[in-house]
């Protein structure tokens, strides 16, 4: 099955981004149809975040079928004309004066707009460690690895050895980057208020955002009208305020980020559940 879908995959990476998008907003609203518990998951994540226009519950329902869509043309088209698909990149002059200076560097990319291609992008300027979840479906890890084991990229599983690896690039001032809105295991996190409802939110970001000398920025790819590609957005991650727990901060950080792109947001995830064995709120 894997080298009939890896061939499929191939083929469809060759279709116009357009294309792609307009397969993927179809696919949004037929899942959002037909799967009442998606429905509701997605309604009530917006109306959590105050997001109570229609016109961004309309546009999020296609955007979470383009996140699908898309994964052929970023992960199965050449590293440079995935990363042509970027035509402008916001924010970025403080990173870029970081890299200069050899400061590691944190790149937190929540499940927002396209994702996929920021570690794709920045791999082209500095080496890079992406923390990643293997798949629940065993044979597609393959599929992931070779989507997105670009040149400069190195692919750590999210596990005690991975972890390790990402504190010891850091140390070598190099780049880092992973989901920081995944929902942890166990022992992994600890809750924090999103959009004024407690999250069970990963501890992980947030201690290697407070680490000395590491510059912290949220980074995600924004989709541009009309399949033209990409603008990737990078936001330096604001100071704690007073009292503030590292893990708030993060997710005041994340909601500040969404807020300027609700529409590209996956409210569709259940960033709202509590991890088996955690204890809850």
């Amino acid at each position: 099955m894997r080298p009939f879908l890896r061939f499929f995959l191939g083929l469809a990476a060759r279709l116009p981004l357009r294309m792609l998008h307009a397969v993927g907003s179809a696919l949004g609203w037929a899942i959002y149809v037909l799967s009442p518990s998606y429905r509701a998951q997605l309604r009530g994540n917006l109306a959590q975040a105050g997001m109570e226009d229609p016109r961004v519950r309309r546009a999020a329902i296609a955007s979470a079928g383009k996140m699908l869509a898309e994964l052929p043309a970023v992960w199965f088209r050449s590293h440079a004309h995935a990363a042509a698909l970027v035509r402008e990149v916001l924010g970025a002059d403080e990173a870029l004066a970081a890299l200069r200076r050899k400061e590691p560097l944190l790149f937190l990319t929540p499940h927002m707009g396209c994702f996929e291609i920021t570690a794709q992008y920045a791999a082209r300027e500095t080496p890079m460690t992406v923390l990643y979840r293997p798949p629940k479906i065993a044979a597609l890890e393959p599929l992931m690895q070779e989507g997105r084991g670009r040149p400069g990229i190195r692919l750590v599983p999210a596990d005690v050895t991975g972890v390790r690896e990402v504190f010891t690039a850091l140390r070598r001032g190099e780049a880092v980057g992973f989901l920081p809105d995944q929902v942890p295991g166990e022992g992994e996190g600890e809750w924090a208020d999103f959009f004024g409802r407690p999250a069970y939110t990963m501890t992980l970001a947030a201690r290697l955002a407070e680490r000395p000398g590491v510059r912290c920025f949220l980074a995600y790819g924004k989709r541009l009208p009309r399949g033209r590609g990409y603008a990737i957005v990078l936001r330096a991650l604001p100071e704690k305020l007073p009292g503030e727990s590292a893990t708030r901060r993060m997710n005041r950080a994340l909601e500040a980020l969404i807020r300027e792109c609700p529409e590209q947001y996956l409210w569709s995830y259940n960033r709202y559940k509590t991890p088996k064995g955690a204890k809850p709120r």
